[in-house]
């Protein structure tokens, strides 16, 4: 479970002098540096591009790892020290065992591993990035083991495209082999981060339009509104100054804990009103209604005030936020032996905590002591770990916490090099990149392919050296529970895609192939989902041959699906449904009409 502060795109300006950053930053909230950073321009309310996150590996089955649990005394650790910058976040569990306390202590896999490695807590991203420019700095003039910086820090993944341009847009300047690159994953975010809203959003995706959300804006968790938003075809209002009543609308809090206590205390500000971005005239009192938070935030809503449901989370978008190591080329190149031991303790770590219950617990205490949170304790990182469901001061059950730790075998899932998957974190990377893109084009206007920012070649040479038994074998990839009445399907989107079919015929157009990619990226986020492919079509010819047609053309879509990521679509994990002409979009006079109404919907449920 993170307690970070801020979200992951603020930037420290003044070094970098970036247009984009967290949010007080940009809008001159709490002093100083706001009023040198340019405010989003004002902008009509869109609807986010369509984004689904990548199957969630499911029910693990990895075997015991035989490693004794880390002492508490520091360990003499021959080297230099590696400082790795975190935040306070239960997808670490698997490092936090790894090193037995801030700094390596003796009898841990990083002192057996002669890796001397500190961690440090930072709820900053800005001081993150600036961290690493430290670094990077240091090295260029000559000095090959820094002893200021950090040499890694820990995001998320989903915030990864906007932390990594703004970082990376400075270390250019040092020169090309000084980028900051993703090299691994400790774990998850698995249920704790979520957009929570009334039941009728819940029930009813289009009741959210006029309604008033409070976050981090621009964060993870503001991420998961914008793809839900997405998802069902809503428009989201970018500008946090003004109210249209055909979007929802956000309050910007300070973190996401200020978020929760808006809601909790019904913060309300008048606002002008607007239509597509254009003023009416009026002015309206808008009250928060829902958030966007993680725990504790989410506890805080739950305890004290109560009566919102989850709209959506983590759990189902399972591989929005995986925990992403990133360091500076140049140093990990020249000190590849380091990074490969410290990411195999992490990820054997990672094993021992999922198998072991003795080791859960340890590592919770371990986290206590790093975190350093005020008002918690070695039980509350165990218990939000595993994720609860538990009344809220209404007497309504509500979900809280959830985070997973990930192994070797679960980083060769994410980076796609198992066969039979597909690069995961790519797909978050390139997805959630694009939401910030298009919603605020003057604070993001590009981001760096993927490609320029990973390097899979670290867990490419551990899953080399290691038994040729494991690596694919103790993956945990996603299952598929036969569905029973008395727990029906709690859908969670419906979305419509315009994938061409030659005419008459379920074969896909060679111009198809751009939208099916986009769904796939999308599908690939959405991993503890069911999913069902319905195929329609226009009225031209008979109702009969319609149904049929709808039918194969659905069918061919999920056979697509299925072959290119088989492990990630196990068969039975899509249905089909057969629709015809029965539900058009539009009227089927026009040829405009007809074209929207030949469509393949693609419905996202939440598995039991």
């Amino acid at each position: 479970m993170k307690l970070k502060l801020p979200g992951q795109i603020a930037l420290f300006i003044v070094v970098i002098g970036l247009a984009f950053g967290g949010y007080r930053l940009m809008t001159g909230g709490g002093g100083g540096l706001g009023s040198l950073i340019p405010s989003a321009k004002t902008k009509g309310s869109t609807v986010p591009p369509r984004a689904d996150l990548p199957p969630e590996p499911g029910t693990p089955g990895y075997k015991p790892v035989n490693v004794d649990l880390p002492g508490s005394e520091v360990a003499h650790v021959g080297g230099a020290e590696v400082r790795m910058l975190i935040w306070a976040w239960n997808a670490q569990m698997g490092l936090m065992l790894a090193n037995g306390g801030p700094q390596t202590t003796q009898s841990s896999l990083m002192a057996k591993s002669n890796v001397n490695l500190r961690l440090i807590r930072q709820d900053d991203p800005a001081k993150m990035q600036e961290e690493l420019v430290a670094f990077a700095r240091a090295l260029k003039n000559g000095d090959t083991q820094p002893t200021t910086g950090a040499h890694f820090v820990c995001i998320m993944g989903d915030g990864s495209a906007s932390f990594l341009k703004g970082v990376n847009d400075v270390l250019r300047k040092l020169g090309p082999d000084y980028m900051a690159k993703v090299v691994g994953s400790c774990g998850y975010s698995r249920g704790e981060d979520k957009f929570m809203g009334p039941a009728s959003w819940r029930d009813n995706p289009k009741a959210a339009m006029g309604g008033v959300a409070c976050g981090y804006l621009r964060d993870g968790d503001w991420n998961i509104a914008q793809k839900w938003l997405g998802d069902n075809g809503l428009r989201n209002n970018p500008d946090e100054k003004t109210y249209d009543p055909d979007a929802l609308n956000w309050v910007a809090s300070n973190d996401y804990l200020d978020a929760a206590e808006k809601y909790i205390t019904g913060y309300k500000e008048t606002r002008p009103v607007v239509r597509n971005g254009k003023p009416t005239g009026e002015t309206k009192e808008i009250t928060v209604q829902s958030v966007v938070t993680w725990t504790p935030g989410d506890v805080n809503v739950a305890q004290k005030k109560g009566g919102l449901v989850k709209i959506v989370s983590t759990r189902e978008y399972s591989t929005q936020m995986p925990n992403t190591i990133i360091g500076i080329d140049k140093w990990m190149k020249a000190n590849r032996t380091t990074v490969e031991k410290m990411l195999d303790s992490i990820f054997k770590g990672g094993a021992m905590v999922r198998q072991s219950a003795e080791a859960l617990t340890a590592a919770s205490r371990i986290s206590d002591k790093v975190y350093a949170e005020q008002g918690t304790g070695p039980e509350y990182w165990e218990k939000y770990y595993k994720g609860v469901i538990e009344p809220d001061a209404q007497g309504t059950n509500v979900e809280l916490g959830g985070s997973a730790v990930n192994t070797l075998a679960d980083n060769l899932v994410l980076f796609g090099l198992t066969s039979g998957t597909q690069n995961l974190f790519a797909a978050t990377y390139t997805v959630f990149g694009n939401i910030v893109k298009d919603q605020y084009p003057e604070l993001l206007p590009s981001f760096d392919p993927v490609e320029q920012v990973m390097d899979v070649s670290y867990v490419q040479n551990l899953a080399r050296r290691s038994a040729p038994t494991s690596s694919e074998a103790e993956a945990a990839l996603p299952h598929v529970e036969p569905a029973t009445s008395s727990k029906p399907a709690k859908t969670i989107s419906k979305k419509n895609w315009m994938i061409q079919f030659s005419t008459g015929s379920a074969q896909f157009t060679p111009s198809a192939s751009a939208e099916l990619q986009r769904m796939l990226r999308d599908l690939l986020i959405a991993g503890n989902t069911s999913i069902e492919v319905r195929g329609h079509t226009d009225n031209v010819g008979s109702p009969d041959k319609n149904m049929a047609l709808s039918e194969q053309r659905a069918f061919a879509v999920k056979r697509w699906i299925e072959a290119k990521a088989p492990k990630l679509f196990p068969e039975g994990r899509i249905q089909v449904r057969a629709l015809g002409q029965t539900q058009p979009l539009k009227e089927n006079t026009t040829e405009t009409g007809r074209a929207l109404n030949r469509r393949v919907e693609i419905v996202i449920s939440e598995r039991g």
